[in-house]
Protein backbone atom coordinates (compact mmCIF):
# COMPACT_ATOMS: atom_id res chain seq x y z
CA UNK A 1 0.00 0.00 0.00
CA UNK A 2 1.11 3.92 -1.07
CA UNK A 3 3.29 5.02 1.94
CA UNK A 4 0.47 7.75 4.34
CA UNK A 5 3.26 10.47 4.23
CA UNK A 6 2.85 10.22 0.56
CA UNK A 7 -1.10 10.11 0.29
CA UNK A 8 -1.42 13.23 3.06
CA UNK A 9 0.72 14.78 0.97
CA UNK A 10 -1.48 14.39 -2.37
CA UNK A 11 -4.88 15.22 -0.30
CA UNK A 12 -2.72 18.17 1.37
CA UNK A 13 -2.07 19.28 -1.90
CA UNK A 14 -5.34 18.99 -3.04
CA UNK A 15 -6.70 20.94 -0.40
CA UNK A 16 -4.45 23.91 -0.87
CA UNK A 17 -5.81 23.89 -4.49
CA UNK A 18 -9.15 23.97 -3.85
CA UNK A 19 -8.78 26.73 -0.93
CA UNK A 20 -6.76 28.99 -3.65
CA UNK A 21 -10.01 28.01 -6.59
CA UNK A 22 -12.10 28.60 -3.65
CA UNK A 23 -10.37 32.19 -2.62
CA UNK A 24 -10.10 32.87 -6.66
CA UNK A 25 -13.64 32.20 -6.72
CA UNK A 26 -14.37 34.83 -4.26
CA UNK A 27 -12.58 37.72 -5.75
CA UNK A 28 -15.04 37.11 -8.90
CA UNK A 29 -18.32 37.35 -7.18
CA UNK A 30 -19.43 40.48 -6.90
CA UNK A 31 -23.27 39.94 -7.37
CA UNK A 32 -26.10 37.42 -7.09
CA UNK A 33 -25.59 36.75 -10.33
CA UNK A 34 -21.83 35.65 -10.00
CA UNK A 35 -22.46 33.57 -6.76
CA UNK A 36 -25.60 31.71 -8.32
CA UNK A 37 -24.65 30.88 -12.27
CA UNK A 38 -21.17 32.38 -12.30
CA UNK A 39 -21.84 35.53 -13.95
CA UNK A 40 -23.14 33.66 -16.92
CA UNK A 41 -19.91 33.60 -18.54
CA UNK A 42 -18.30 31.18 -17.63
CA UNK A 43 -15.73 29.45 -20.22
CA UNK A 44 -17.14 26.57 -22.38
CA UNK A 45 -13.93 23.93 -21.35
CA UNK A 46 -15.06 25.18 -17.85
CA UNK A 47 -18.32 24.25 -18.32
CA UNK A 48 -18.35 21.11 -19.35
CA UNK A 49 -15.79 19.85 -17.23
CA UNK A 50 -17.52 20.90 -14.19
CA UNK A 51 -21.01 19.71 -15.87
CA UNK A 52 -19.38 16.10 -16.36
CA UNK A 53 -17.64 16.30 -12.94
CA UNK A 54 -21.07 16.91 -11.25
CA UNK A 55 -22.73 14.48 -13.54
CA UNK A 56 -20.11 11.73 -12.68
CA UNK A 57 -20.28 10.51 -8.95
CA UNK A 58 -18.99 7.89 -6.79
CA UNK A 59 -21.52 6.00 -8.04
CA UNK A 60 -21.11 6.43 -11.69
CA UNK A 61 -17.13 4.77 -10.92
CA UNK A 62 -17.45 2.75 -7.69
CA UNK A 63 -20.54 1.68 -8.32
CA UNK A 64 -21.45 0.82 -11.67
CA UNK A 65 -17.82 0.03 -12.00
CA UNK A 66 -18.37 -2.95 -9.43
CA UNK A 67 -21.80 -3.87 -11.53
CA UNK A 68 -19.06 -4.19 -14.56
CA UNK A 69 -17.17 -6.32 -12.88
CA UNK A 70 -20.55 -8.75 -12.21
CA UNK A 71 -22.08 -8.07 -15.33
CA UNK A 72 -19.38 -7.57 -17.51
CA UNK A 73 -19.16 -5.19 -20.77
CA UNK A 74 -22.67 -5.08 -21.41
CA UNK A 75 -22.79 -1.77 -19.04
CA UNK A 76 -20.04 -0.01 -21.66
CA UNK A 77 -23.95 1.05 -23.51
CA UNK A 78 -24.23 3.60 -20.46
CA UNK A 79 -21.33 5.73 -21.51
CA UNK A 80 -22.56 6.21 -24.81
CA UNK A 81 -26.50 6.58 -23.33
CA UNK A 82 -25.23 9.65 -20.84
CA UNK A 83 -23.07 10.88 -24.39
CA UNK A 84 -26.45 11.10 -26.29
CA UNK A 85 -28.97 12.31 -23.87
CA UNK A 86 -26.61 13.46 -21.25
CA UNK A 87 -24.36 15.55 -23.44
CA UNK A 88 -25.59 15.87 -27.10
CA UNK A 89 -29.58 16.16 -26.27
CA UNK A 90 -28.89 18.33 -23.41
CA UNK A 91 -26.64 20.87 -24.58
CA UNK A 92 -28.37 21.34 -28.22
CA UNK A 93 -32.49 21.00 -26.78
CA UNK A 94 -32.73 21.41 -23.10
CA UNK A 95 -29.28 23.60 -22.33
CA UNK A 96 -30.16 26.05 -25.39
CA UNK A 97 -33.20 26.92 -24.28
CA UNK A 98 -32.91 26.48 -20.55
CA UNK A 99 -29.82 29.15 -20.82
CA UNK A 100 -32.17 30.97 -22.83
CA UNK A 101 -35.28 31.26 -20.84
CA UNK A 102 -33.51 31.53 -17.78
CA UNK A 103 -31.54 34.77 -18.68
CA UNK A 104 -34.53 36.07 -20.32
CA UNK A 105 -36.42 35.77 -16.91
CA UNK A 106 -33.94 36.56 -14.81
CA UNK A 107 -33.33 33.41 -12.92
CA UNK A 108 -30.77 31.96 -11.14
CA UNK A 109 -31.66 28.95 -9.52
CA UNK A 110 -33.87 25.97 -11.11
CA UNK A 111 -36.57 26.49 -8.40
CA UNK A 112 -36.85 30.36 -9.51
CA UNK A 113 -36.59 28.96 -12.73
CA UNK A 114 -39.47 26.62 -12.94
CA UNK A 115 -41.72 29.72 -11.27
CA UNK A 116 -41.29 32.36 -13.18
CA UNK A 117 -41.62 30.07 -16.63
CA UNK A 118 -44.72 29.21 -15.20
CA UNK A 119 -45.38 31.87 -13.15
CA UNK A 120 -46.43 29.83 -10.40
CA UNK A 121 -44.88 30.45 -6.80
CA UNK A 122 -46.46 27.46 -5.54
CA UNK A 123 -44.83 25.15 -8.10
CA UNK A 124 -41.36 27.18 -7.46
CA UNK A 125 -42.28 25.82 -3.58
CA UNK A 126 -42.92 22.64 -4.75
CA UNK A 127 -39.73 22.20 -6.70
CA UNK A 128 -37.71 23.54 -3.65
CA UNK A 129 -39.36 21.49 -1.32
CA UNK A 130 -38.03 18.14 -3.70
CA UNK A 131 -34.98 19.40 -3.96
CA UNK A 132 -34.87 20.13 -0.22
CA UNK A 133 -36.03 16.78 0.64
CA UNK A 134 -34.04 14.46 -1.93
CA UNK A 135 -30.82 16.05 -3.12
CA UNK A 136 -29.60 15.48 0.27
CA UNK A 137 -29.96 11.77 -0.44
CA UNK A 138 -28.14 11.52 -3.33
CA UNK A 139 -25.59 13.79 -1.88
CA UNK A 140 -25.25 11.54 0.95
CA UNK A 141 -24.45 8.49 -0.94
CA UNK A 142 -21.63 10.60 -2.46
CA UNK A 143 -20.25 11.12 0.88
CA UNK A 144 -20.40 7.74 1.82
CA UNK A 145 -18.09 6.67 -1.31
CA UNK A 146 -15.66 8.99 -0.58
CA UNK A 147 -15.74 8.92 3.37
CA UNK A 148 -15.34 4.91 3.07
CA UNK A 149 -12.58 5.66 1.03
CA UNK A 150 -10.72 7.91 2.90
CA UNK A 151 -11.65 5.07 5.50
CA UNK A 152 -9.75 2.29 4.11
CA UNK A 153 -7.01 4.05 2.78
CA UNK A 154 -5.79 5.92 5.45
CA UNK A 155 -7.13 3.53 8.28
CA UNK A 156 -9.37 6.88 9.89
CA UNK A 157 -12.71 6.26 11.27
CA UNK A 158 -15.30 6.87 9.11
CA UNK A 159 -17.13 9.42 10.64
CA UNK A 160 -14.27 11.37 11.18
CA UNK A 161 -14.02 10.70 7.05
CA UNK A 162 -18.05 12.07 6.85
CA UNK A 163 -17.23 15.20 8.51
CA UNK A 164 -14.32 16.40 6.93
CA UNK A 165 -15.74 15.80 3.58
CA UNK A 166 -18.58 17.50 4.35
CA UNK A 167 -16.88 20.69 5.78
CA UNK A 168 -14.50 21.29 2.72
CA UNK A 169 -17.56 20.70 0.31
CA UNK A 170 -19.40 23.08 2.64
CA UNK A 171 -16.37 25.70 3.21
CA UNK A 172 -15.95 26.07 -0.76
CA UNK A 173 -19.24 26.04 -2.22
CA UNK A 174 -19.60 28.84 0.48
CA UNK A 175 -16.55 30.98 -0.40
CA UNK A 176 -16.41 30.10 -3.61
CA UNK A 177 -20.19 30.58 -4.82
CA UNK A 178 -20.73 28.50 -8.00
CA UNK A 179 -17.40 30.13 -9.44
CA UNK A 180 -15.44 28.35 -7.16
CA UNK A 181 -17.31 25.15 -7.55
CA UNK A 182 -16.73 25.32 -11.43
CA UNK A 183 -13.06 26.05 -10.67
CA UNK A 184 -12.96 23.37 -8.59
CA UNK A 185 -14.68 21.39 -10.58
CA UNK A 186 -12.96 21.55 -13.40
CA UNK A 187 -9.75 20.45 -11.88
CA UNK A 188 -11.41 17.56 -10.09
CA UNK A 189 -12.40 16.66 -14.02
CA UNK A 190 -8.94 16.89 -15.44
CA UNK A 191 -7.95 14.50 -12.19
CA UNK A 192 -10.73 12.13 -12.93
CA UNK A 193 -9.74 11.95 -16.51
CA UNK A 194 -6.10 11.46 -16.12
CA UNK A 195 -6.57 8.80 -13.42
CA UNK A 196 -9.30 6.56 -15.37
CA UNK A 197 -7.19 6.67 -18.27
CA UNK A 198 -4.08 5.46 -16.51
CA UNK A 199 -6.16 3.00 -14.86
CA UNK A 200 -7.26 1.44 -17.97
CA UNK A 201 -4.26 1.96 -19.64
CA UNK A 202 -2.21 -0.33 -16.20
CA UNK A 203 -5.32 -2.75 -16.57
CA UNK A 204 -4.38 -3.49 -20.08
CA UNK A 205 -0.33 -3.14 -19.74
CA UNK A 206 -1.20 -5.73 -16.82
CA UNK A 207 -3.16 -8.37 -18.87
CA UNK A 208 -0.61 -8.13 -21.27
CA UNK A 209 -2.25 -5.69 -24.17
CA UNK A 210 -5.95 -4.78 -25.11
CA UNK A 211 -6.66 -7.98 -27.53
CA UNK A 212 -4.88 -10.22 -24.46
CA UNK A 213 -7.01 -8.65 -21.94
CA UNK A 214 -10.02 -9.41 -23.82
CA UNK A 215 -9.40 -12.72 -24.61
CA UNK A 216 -8.87 -13.69 -21.03
CA UNK A 217 -11.96 -12.29 -20.21
CA UNK A 218 -13.66 -14.19 -22.85
CA UNK A 219 -12.48 -17.51 -21.40
CA UNK A 220 -13.93 -17.09 -17.81
CA UNK A 221 -17.08 -18.13 -19.21
CA UNK A 222 -16.98 -21.57 -17.24
CA UNK A 223 -16.29 -19.60 -13.71
CA UNK A 224 -19.63 -17.25 -14.19
CA UNK A 225 -21.36 -18.36 -10.82
CA UNK A 226 -24.42 -20.51 -11.75
CA UNK A 227 -27.38 -17.74 -10.49
CA UNK A 228 -25.82 -15.46 -12.63
CA UNK A 229 -26.66 -18.00 -15.81
CA UNK A 230 -29.66 -18.70 -14.62
CA UNK A 231 -30.28 -14.91 -14.29
CA UNK A 232 -29.39 -15.34 -17.94
CA UNK A 233 -25.65 -13.95 -17.93
CA UNK A 234 -23.34 -15.47 -21.12
CA UNK A 235 -20.11 -14.00 -20.50
CA UNK A 236 -18.38 -10.34 -18.88
CA UNK A 237 -18.36 -9.74 -23.14
CA UNK A 238 -21.35 -10.49 -24.28
CA UNK A 239 -25.20 -8.76 -23.62
CA UNK A 240 -27.02 -10.67 -21.58
CA UNK A 241 -29.98 -13.29 -23.07
CA UNK A 242 -32.85 -11.16 -24.24
CA UNK A 243 -35.30 -10.64 -22.37
CA UNK A 244 -33.75 -12.20 -18.97
CA UNK A 245 -33.39 -11.16 -15.46
CA UNK A 246 -30.05 -9.33 -16.15
CA UNK A 247 -31.29 -8.08 -19.56
CA UNK A 248 -33.64 -5.99 -18.25
CA UNK A 249 -31.42 -4.56 -15.29
CA UNK A 250 -29.46 -3.69 -17.43
CA UNK A 251 -31.18 -2.27 -20.46
CA UNK A 252 -34.13 -0.83 -18.34
CA UNK A 253 -32.90 0.77 -14.87
CA UNK A 254 -29.38 1.30 -16.41
CA UNK A 255 -29.18 2.26 -19.77
CA UNK A 256 -32.23 4.08 -19.63
CA UNK A 257 -33.00 4.78 -16.03
CA UNK A 258 -30.02 6.20 -15.73
CA UNK A 259 -29.07 7.20 -19.19
CA UNK A 260 -32.34 9.19 -19.27
CA UNK A 261 -32.60 10.56 -15.92
CA UNK A 262 -29.69 12.38 -16.34
CA UNK A 263 -31.73 14.72 -17.87
CA UNK A 264 -33.85 15.42 -14.71
CA UNK A 265 -30.78 16.55 -12.47
CA UNK A 266 -31.28 20.53 -10.82
CA UNK A 267 -27.67 20.67 -10.34
CA UNK A 268 -27.00 19.89 -14.12
CA UNK A 269 -29.27 22.07 -15.40
CA UNK A 270 -28.33 25.07 -13.19
CA UNK A 271 -24.66 24.85 -15.92
CA UNK A 272 -26.48 25.60 -18.45
CA UNK A 273 -27.13 28.98 -17.40
CA UNK A 274 -23.54 29.72 -16.66
CA UNK A 275 -22.02 30.12 -20.28
CA UNK A 276 -23.75 33.75 -22.28
CA UNK A 277 -24.79 32.03 -25.35
CA UNK A 278 -25.77 28.19 -27.20
CA UNK A 279 -22.50 28.99 -29.35
CA UNK A 280 -20.69 28.13 -26.08
CA UNK A 281 -22.82 25.02 -25.64
CA UNK A 282 -21.77 24.09 -28.70
CA UNK A 283 -18.18 24.00 -28.09
CA UNK A 284 -18.57 22.46 -24.89
CA UNK A 285 -20.20 19.34 -26.58
CA UNK A 286 -16.71 17.42 -27.80
CA UNK A 287 -15.15 18.33 -23.86
CA UNK A 288 -18.20 16.72 -22.31
CA UNK A 289 -18.17 14.02 -24.56
CA UNK A 290 -14.77 13.15 -24.47
CA UNK A 291 -14.80 13.52 -20.72
CA UNK A 292 -17.78 10.99 -20.05
CA UNK A 293 -16.82 8.17 -22.35
CA UNK A 294 -13.04 8.45 -20.48
CA UNK A 295 -13.86 8.33 -17.59
CA UNK A 296 -17.26 5.84 -16.85
CA UNK A 297 -16.01 4.17 -19.99
CA UNK A 298 -12.74 3.66 -18.13
CA UNK A 299 -13.84 2.30 -15.22
CA UNK A 300 -16.64 -0.08 -16.79
CA UNK A 301 -14.13 -1.81 -18.90
CA UNK A 302 -11.79 -2.09 -15.90
CA UNK A 303 -14.35 -3.05 -13.69
CA UNK A 304 -15.57 -5.98 -15.93
CA UNK A 305 -11.71 -6.75 -17.29
CA UNK A 306 -10.60 -7.15 -12.87
CA UNK A 307 -11.94 -10.37 -13.18
CA UNK A 308 -9.45 -11.30 -15.70
CA UNK A 309 -6.79 -9.40 -13.81
CA UNK A 310 -7.53 -11.36 -10.12
CA UNK A 311 -8.36 -14.50 -12.09
CA UNK A 312 -4.15 -14.19 -13.50
CA UNK A 313 -3.06 -13.27 -9.73
CA UNK A 314 -4.83 -15.08 -7.43
CA UNK A 315 -7.18 -17.68 -9.31
CA UNK A 316 -10.43 -16.29 -8.58
CA UNK A 317 -12.93 -13.87 -10.67
CA UNK A 318 -13.29 -10.30 -8.76
CA UNK A 319 -16.70 -11.02 -6.93
CA UNK A 320 -15.36 -14.01 -5.85
CA UNK A 321 -12.04 -11.85 -3.82
CA UNK A 322 -15.08 -9.74 -2.71
CA UNK A 323 -16.63 -12.22 -0.89
CA UNK A 324 -13.61 -13.75 0.83
CA UNK A 325 -12.47 -10.21 1.61
CA UNK A 326 -16.27 -9.93 3.44
CA UNK A 327 -16.00 -13.53 5.03
CA UNK A 328 -12.60 -12.61 6.32
CA UNK A 329 -13.47 -9.74 8.03
CA UNK A 330 -16.69 -11.47 9.44
CA UNK A 331 -16.18 -11.66 13.19
CA UNK A 332 -14.92 -14.85 14.62
CA UNK A 333 -14.37 -16.28 10.78
CA UNK A 334 -10.57 -16.56 11.56
CA UNK A 335 -11.57 -18.41 14.90
CA UNK A 336 -12.38 -21.48 12.69
CA UNK A 337 -9.41 -22.89 10.85
CA UNK A 338 -12.08 -25.01 8.80
CA UNK A 339 -13.53 -21.89 7.05
CA UNK A 340 -10.71 -20.11 6.57
CA UNK A 341 -10.41 -18.32 3.28
CA UNK A 342 -8.59 -19.90 0.48
CA UNK A 343 -4.45 -19.71 0.66
CA UNK A 344 -3.99 -17.56 -2.14
CA UNK A 345 -6.83 -15.21 -1.04
CA UNK A 346 -4.82 -14.88 2.20
CA UNK A 347 -1.37 -14.30 0.08
CA UNK A 348 -3.91 -11.57 -2.04
CA UNK A 349 -5.17 -10.00 1.09
CA UNK A 350 -2.32 -9.35 2.62
CA UNK A 351 -0.83 -7.84 -0.18
CA UNK A 352 -3.39 -4.82 -0.42
CA UNK A 353 -3.07 -4.50 3.30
Amino acid sequence: MMDNAIILTIIGAYLLLVIYLSIRGYSKTKNHEDFLVAGRKAHPFMMAMSYGAAFISTSAIVGFGGMAGKYGLSLMWLPFMNIFFGIIIAFIYFGKRTRKIGQNLGAKTFPEFIGRRYDSKGLRAFTSGIMFFFMPLYCAVVLIGGARFLEKLLQIDYNIAVIAFAVVIVLYVLIGGLKGVMYVDAIMGVIMLVGMLTLLGLTYWELGGFISAHEKLNELIPLIPPDQIAEGMRGWTAMPVFNSQIWWLIVSSLMLGVGIGVLAQPQLAVRFMTVKSGRELNRAILVGSIFIIATVGSAYMSGALSNAWFHDKFGMISIDFVKNEAFANKPGSRANRSQRPPRRFRQARAMWT
